[in-house]
């Protein structure tokens, strides 16, 4: 069993470099074939699987390299789900995202063939056992979403719920078959049932059966998994060219997910003050889950103060034990292809920055 989440983490995207954004246009041109954009893609992957290693981490990713987002391009390759461009994007403070979701047209279940499995082996094998092959992949409440399930072919809401937690089961053990050993579930549906106003919801249910319905997913779909496969969860307020969709703290799901989800660890959104405070976190057992604490923000470039950081942990060790507390930044750098507003230097010297006050701060 690996020792994951590590005391210095990170949650999995990275920005595209040019070459990638070059050659998706000139496969959508048609000037190149997509073998050639795959073999482009694994080029960068493994820079950036070096790059990894080379600024301290121990958990790699292949940067989400392969995906235009972070949720879609695994969920449409699900049986019975689709991709497609609705009118709407979804809104962020300040700008809409680029229209793309998914939504149900079958029965749900798992594609025995899914490309981010076969994708994983060839990953995993860059990375060899210079350090640990983080996958990452969006949680299953994300496919509770407003307008995902289509109630003509599931107007039960219990039969979708079932099927939704099969076809995870399925896609767990398809990765731990493929090597995978340390899985995170990227979940902004559950961080969205903090919200005041309840974002892409309309399943008649109210906040607290929400959170219920979000936690016997996730743990039906954790039940049996394999003892040696850590499986953590990351939960996100929204991450789109450095701008969030929705605000609020922790407070109003604790009680039930940080208690009661059988969770390897939490990746938690600390950056500023929409994420309120950390009174949240004495409800995760002790001994239980760690806590990634994400105090360092992925959505610009200039690094956070060491003091800071370090009078925040003193806080933070109020609520959780310190022993349980680990460091990244609070999301991913290039959740969709667009990226934050950042350079890639910039990426780097913040993944350093981590894994530096890392050692110092948690030995």
């Amino acid at each position: 069993m690996t020792n994951a989440p590590f005391k210095a983490d990170h949650v999995g995207s990275l920005l595209r470099p040019e070459s990638i954004h070059q050659a998706r246009k000139d496969f959508k041109e048609g000037t190149i074939t997509a073998q050639e954009l795959y073999d482009i893609e694994t080029t960068e992957i493994k820079r950036v699987v070096d790059k990894q290693i080379e600024v301290g981490l121990e958990a790699v990713t292949d940067g989400e390299f392969r995906r235009r987002f972070w949720h879609t391009d695994f969920l449409e390759h699900l049986t019975g789900v689709e991709g497609y461009v609705p009118a709407h994007g979804y809104k962020f403070k300040g700008e809409e995202t680029e229209a793309y979701d998914v939504r149900s047209t079958g029965k749900i279940s798992f594609n025995q063939d899914h490309p981010h499995v076969k994708e994983f082996i060839e990953f995993k094998e860059i990375v060899g056992d210079r350090a640990v092959a983080k996958q990452t992949i969006p949680s299953p409440n994300q496919l509770f979403n407003a307008g995902i399930r289509n109630v003509e072919i599931y107007p039960n809401l219990d039969d979708f719920t079932n099927d939704v937690i099969q076809t995870y089961r399925d896609a767990v053990q398809a990765f731990y078959d493929a090597g995978c050993r340390y899985l995170q579930l990227d979940d902004v549906y559950i961080a969205g049932l903090n919200s005041e106003h309840i974002p892409f919801n309309d399943s008649g249910l109210n906040r607290q059966e929400l959170i219920d319905l979000a936690l016997h997913v996730i743990n039906s779909v954790l039940a049996d998994k394999p003892e040696d496969l850590v499986i953590t969860t990351h939960l996100c307020r929204g991450n789109y060219r450095s701008n969030w969709a929705f605000e609020g703290s922790y407070a109003k799901i604790a009680p039930t997910l940080f208690a009661k989800e059988k969770v390897d660890g939490f990746f938690l959104e600390y950056d500023d003050d929409r994420s309120g405070d950390f009174e949240p976190l004495e409800h995760i057992p002790n001994g239980g889950p760690q806590v990634v604490l994400g105090l360092f923000t992925s959505k610009h470039g200039q690094l956070e103060d060491k003091e800071t950081i370090k009078a925040r942990l003193e806080e933070a060790t109020q609520f959780v034990s310190a022993d349980q507390i680990c460091l990244s930044p609070q999301c991913g750098f290039a959740s969709t292809h667009h990226g934050n507003i950042l350079t890639e230097d910039e990426q780097w010297e913040k993944l350093k920055y981590v894994v530096d006050l890392s050692k110092e701060l948690l030995g």
